[in-house]
């Protein structure tokens, strides 16, 4: 059975986010604008999803 993964795109530039924001883009890989990374589906990576949305572009 394959693992799940999500497609995670950064949409908002985090110039100007909170800080703490910032350091979640960091650990999840998104450093520069329109960059894609692929994260499993697990429970951290909707975590840091749900406190990030609002600057990504996530597909299934």
């Amino acid at each position: 059975m394959a693992e799940k993964t999500l497609k995670i795109t950064l949409v908002k530039s985090p110039i100007g986010a909170v800080p703490k924001h910032k350091k979640t883009l960091e650990a999840m890989g998104l450093t520069k604008m329109h960059k894609t990374v692929t994260l499993k589906d697990n429970a951290s990576t909707r975590g840091q999803i749900q406190q990030v949305g609002y600057m990504l572009k996530v597909e299934e």
